[in-house]
């Protein structure tokens, strides 16, 4: 499953290190792929990931989601 999440936010090269540290730890993430001047990340999962859980771990490093969409 690919999972596109719209982040606000970032500006540096340390905010999308920050992102995709994050996602990488949720559980079944196998691959994150961070886009810092397109404004998202691709998250590549084993299983589902709840809307809530990525929302959470991306809000507690300090930026915003401002949508989630499957690909």
């Amino acid at each position: 499953m690919k999972i596109k999440v719209l982040i606000e936010g970032m500006s540096c090269g340390n905010c999308a290190n920050h992102v995709t540290e994050a996602l990488s730890e949720l559980s079944g993430v196998s691959k994150v792929e961070v886009k810092l001047e397109e404004k998202f990340a691709l998250i590549e999962a084993e299983n589902t990931l709840a809307e809530d859980t990525i929302k959470s771990a991306i809000e507690e490093v300090g930026y915003e989601v401002v949508g989630i969409e499957v690909i």
